[in-house]
């Protein structure tokens, strides 16, 4: 009895942390702080592969070769080692945490992984598989929140200008029209700086995460999409920060993007 007990809150202290659970697509984009610039855009090119009446277990295959033109690089084989060494990266840092739930209403959580079927061949082909968990929601993002264009986000610099669009994605359900986005320190600081490779989340002093984080972000976002304005609330207890409030505004403008 008492072993149960300890379990449970264990387990309650895990799922108090929503910053890192699952519950739904616009939770998906938000999961991956851990991948660089360069990830970043390998994972979105896969995503461009989905389409509405795939099933869970659709294989889906593409060539280095296509990533490469995409993102305006050579066919050198640096840039082909880059390309595999970033699928081994989306591997291994694509975890994902899902609150569940049994029939008789006992609670747990699901550790698993994006992607449960990843190949690269010698002919430069590479073959991937979202796990048969994470899929549902893989094909609700794409549906719904997914609206950048690859074109756009291989423009993007920052990796922490590419969470920022998919904040914004999620937030405004894929319209990128004028949303909020809210959240505290310790959530911002999981959407982008992720974890460590012990699983323990980065953390920096609440001034450089603004300074050296969001406001990059911010001024490439903005050099991005000159028809929008953005407006970032730091808030406090006190002397202390525990978090920030972003208000993205799109005006009203005949410039077409």
């Amino acid at each position: 009895m008492m072993q149960n007990k300890k379990m449970d809150v264990a387990l309650s202290n895990l799922l108090s942390r929503q910053d890192y659970l699952v519950t739904q697509a616009n939770d998906l984009a938000r999961s991956f702080g851990n991948l660089t610039s360069f990830e970043h855009k390998v994972l979105d090119f896969c995503f461009s592969f989905v389409k509405k009446d795939d099933v869970p277990d659709t294989m889906y295959h593409l060539k280095s070769l296509d990533i490469l033109h995409h993102l305006g690089l050579n066919s050198s084989g640096r840039n082909y080692q880059r390309i595999v060494k970033a699928f081994k990266s989306l591997n291994e840092g694509t975890a994902i945490y899902m609150a569940i739930k049994r029939p008789n209403g006992e609670k747990g959580i699901l550790m698993t992984s994006l992607f449960d079927h990843i190949a690269a061949f010698e002919n430069g082909g590479i073959e991937f598989r979202f796990s048969r968990d994470i899929s549902p929601y893989v094909f609700q993002l794409k549906e719904h929140f997914y609206s950048f264009k690859l074109s756009e986000l291989s423009r993007v610099r920052s990796k922490y200008t590419l969470t920022l669009m998919k904040l914004w994605n999620a937030n405004a359900m894929g319209k990128l029209t004028n949303t909020t986005i809210k959240g505290s320190l310790n959530e911002w600081e999981s959407w982008f700086l992720g974890s460590d490779k012990d699983g323990k989340q980065r953390t920096m002093p609440a001034g450089v995460f603004k300074r050296d984080v969001l406001k990059k972000a911010e001024m490439e976002l903005q050099s991005l999409y000159p028809d929008v304005q953005l407006f970032l609330t730091t808030k406090k207890q006190g002397v202390k920060v525990v978090g920030y409030e972003l208000d993205i505004v799109r005006l009203k403008t005949h410039l077409r993007l």
